[in-house]
């Protein structure tokens, strides 16, 4: 990939953003992606727990500024305003289970709470979207076990030659 993966955080948090509570998971994500995969953080937003505001957010950066990744950290849990997950397949074109099938894995060898998250994943447009938990902790080692595989999934979102696509015949 010669590109920088263009990355989008979106915190859903009610107290966050009221202002009760400062956002810590947004930024430490956005500094691992700095650091981990080397991409160019390109927008940042925190909207409350309400699935219209979700919703809204991940179309409009799909559509406007366009980045390879979106990630969003919380309301992917089983509490009464935990809804990310359902604003996500709202507006998901396509939806791609395994990568959090994947996450959830390689997270519980630390702690089997890793299957109590939500999370969807999938894409709108040109657009990765994958849905981590809410705390600082679970979303970076959630983006973590990704990491990896990542650089690969953005290529073909992007519908970048790769790996996967035989050479041309001559």
């Amino acid at each position: 990939m010669v590109d920088p993966i263009r990355v989008a955080v979106l915190t859903v948090s009610d107290r966050c953003s009221r202002g009760e509570m400062a956002d810590t998971a947004g930024p430490s994500l956005a500094r691992l992606c700095t650091e981990r995969l080397n991409a160019e953080v390109i927008a940042t937003a925190c909207v409350p727990d309400e699935q219209d505001a979700i919703a809204e957010q991940l179309r409009s950066w799909a559509g406007e500024c366009k980045p390879d990744l979106i990630l969003t950290t919380g309301g992917t849990g089983l509490g009464p305003r935990d809804i990310t997950p359902e604003a996500t397949l709202a507006v998901l074109e396509r939806r791609h289970p395994g990568l959090l099938e994947l996450a959830r894995m390689r997270c519980a060898v630390k702690t089997p709470r890793a299957f109590l998250s939500r999370g969807e994943a999938g894409t709108i447009s040109r657009s990765l979207v994958i849905n981590l938990p809410g705390s600082e902790r679970g979303a970076c080692e959630y983006l973590e076990t990704l990491a990896d595989v990542l650089p690969h999934a953005v290529e073909m979102v992007r519908g970048e030659p790769g790996d996967h696509v035989p050479p041309p015949v001559s």
